[in-house]
């Protein structure tokens, strides 16, 4: 409960004064006898007329104090607090060719590296529609644009490179920007992102680069694209079987690209935006930055409802101060 009128109270302080001059002056005013011994005294018990004789101001002094509370205008109130969401829909696609698990990541490669990532940015989301693709020398939606993000963390989790999902290793950049365009072509959203992660070049597919390019500008998709890794030679790790079974690991030089001019144009091009990610921490920071420029726009409205609740105040002093009336003018009345 609040009171819209709480200047009212400081009509408390008069009101006390008044009270204690009042009882000051009944004091003085009280008649007196002289007795040469109050032994015959002390065997009188008052009676109830005696005990009550203050009531009549009493009950007059509580009907002021709710008559002033009344004044102060005492309100409940009942708010509605109305959210309006303006949700975004993004599709992470992600690149799990062999190359992904060169180990120049914390904690252990980029791949893992990545989804780690990916993981913290998705339970930082709460409004948005959350998609899931893998590339390598094919691409396959993982998870469609859904608010569901325990399963999509689940698939997050289940996540391997090309050789150990037993598909085509490689890197269709292509055929990978159509595939996650397409999830996000029939989204009602206002904005339709793409989060496109890779640490290579277009080597397969049957779709180029190019026309995955066209299809997302052609469906408003903005596109973050991101460099993973360092360029130039470099161990990717080979893992086999020896002769009883066990899973060996070795290692075999490499040759990392990144084809920067491609993601850069990927960016410029949809109105998003390209980083390059050479460690853990710069792809935490990336994913931070991204997580800033796509803001799900939320609208709160709030309306208030004051209820009066002054009138049972009012009544209950009206009726104390004409009870204490009554009373000091009949029953209770004082002679002299």
């Amino acid at each position: 409960m609040t009171y819209h009128s709480s200047w009212a109270f400081l009509f408390l302080i008069p009101l006390a004064l008044v009270l204690m001059w009042i009882f000051w002056q009944r004091k003085k005013k009280v008649p007196t006898l002289q007795f040469g011994s109050v032994e015959l005294l002390k065997g009188v018990t008052p009676t109830l007329r005696t005990r009550l004789m203050h009531l009549p101001i009493f009950l007059k002094a509580l009907a002021l104090v709710l008559a002033i509370m009344a004044l102060a205008r005492p309100q409940t109130m009942n708010t509605k607090v109305r959210k309006n969401v303006e949700g975004i829909d993004i599709v992470i696609c992600l690149d799990v060719s062999d190359s992904m698990l060169i180990e120049d990541m914390k904690p252990l490669n980029r791949l893992e590296a990545a989804k780690e990532t990916i993981k913290k940015f998705i339970s930082a989301r709460s409004s948005d529609r959350i998609g899931l693709v893998v590339f390598a020398g094919e691409s396959f939606t993982m998870v469609p644009p859904t608010l569901d993000y325990q399963v999509i963390l689940q698939r997050v989790d289940e996540i391997t490179s090309a050789s150990s999902a037993k598909i085509k290793d490689g890197t269709a950049l292509g055929v990978a920007m159509a595939n996650a365009a397409g999830r996000l072509k029939d989204s009602q959203a206002k904005s339709r992102v793409m989060i496109f992660m890779t640490d290579g070049e277009n080597n397969s597919g049957t779709i180029d680069p190019e026309t995955g390019l066209e299809i997302a500008k052609g469906y408003g998709i903005k596109v973050y694209s991101i460099g993973i890794g360092k360029d130039g030679p470099t161990r990717i790790p080979v893992y086999t079987r020896d002769i009883f079974g066990q899973k060996v690991k070795t290692y075999q030089p490499f040759e990392s690209t990144v084809n920067e001019d491609l993601l850069q144009r990927m960016a410029k091009e949809t109105g998003g935006k390209y980083y390059r990610a050479e460690n853990g921490d710069a792809l935490k920071k990336v994913f931070n930055d991204i997580d800033n420029l796509e803001k799900t726009k939320i609208d709160v409205n709030k309306f208030t409802n004051y209820t009066e609740e002054y009138p049972p105040y009012l009544v209950m002093a009206l009726v104390l101060y004409f009870a204490g009336l009554f009373l000091g003018r009949s029953w209770l009345r004082r002679v002299p």
